[in-house]
């Protein structure tokens, strides 16, 4: 993922610049880790990969749904919410490990009511208009509509843009189109910081690591100040 002080912005799956054999390690850690403290239900283990993309250590583990499941639930194809419910239930699994199979990639992007130009200050306020994209292979997870106040107490996020394709290639001009077709009227937004973020070669190599965005936004204020 694509943080900011230490909050997610853009998610995706599977992790694109990790070595297959790594991911299959961080996978069999993340059930060991499990498994030793007898957890039962959803959860999310969370790992630190090191510059040589060999050594990885665990960071912490989170006894909850994550905010980026849908991207899981895409390139697995299992409903993770519902099978949590199942679990509560005291139901078994209706799958197991080895039924789980990766196809295709993922990206979320957290669209939020702020403004990226203003230190990403909140921008609460009566959405005027609202055009949200949709088609094959995109999912937009949200409870705004056309004239819906966003209050000013609560966390920023006002809707999960998530797309999914065969490539990551094919992911990312999807994402790219679904931003470009995104419309929140009324408030700021950080759409179209998302899709210039999208757009970013690095990004689209897989060159990045947990501080690109500080050096996206130092790069993106240069040009900016330079009249580009």
């Amino acid at each position: 993922s694509l943080q900011r002080r230490y909050q997610k912005v853009v998610e995706f799956a599977p992790a694109w610049s990790v070595p297959e054999s790594i991911r299959e390690q961080l996978h069999a850690d993340a059930v060991k880790i499990a498994e030793a403290v007898g957890y039962v239900n959803a959860g999310t283990v969370e790992f630190l990969l090191d510059p040589d993309g060999r050594h990885f250590y665990f960071m912490e583990m989170n006894t909850r749904i994550q905010v980026e499941h849908p991207v899981t639930e895409w390139v697995t194809g299992v409903d993770l919410v519902q099978t949590q419910l199942l679990v509560a239930q005291g139901k078994p699994l209706p799958f197991t490990q080895d039924d789980i199979e990766v196809r295709g990639h993922a990206i979320e992007c957290r669209i939020n009511a702020e403004n990226p130009e203003q230190g990403f200050r909140p921008s609460p306020g009566k959405i005027r208009s609202l055009h949200i994209p949709g088609g094959p292979g995109i999912r937009v997870d949200s409870a705004v509509y056309q004239g819906y106040t966003i209050p000013p107490y609560y966390d920023s996020m006002i809707a999960k843009l998530i797309v999914h394709a065969p490539t990551r290639s094919q992911a990312i001009m999807k994402m790219r189109c679904a931003l470009a077709e995104f419309i929140v009227d009324g408030i700021d937004s950080n759409i179209d910081f998302q899709l210039r973020l999208i757009k970013n070669k690095d990004f689209e190599a897989g060159t990045y690591d947990n501080t690109f965005l500080e050096k996206f936004l130092a790069d993106s204020k240069n040009d900016k100040d330079n009249g580009k």
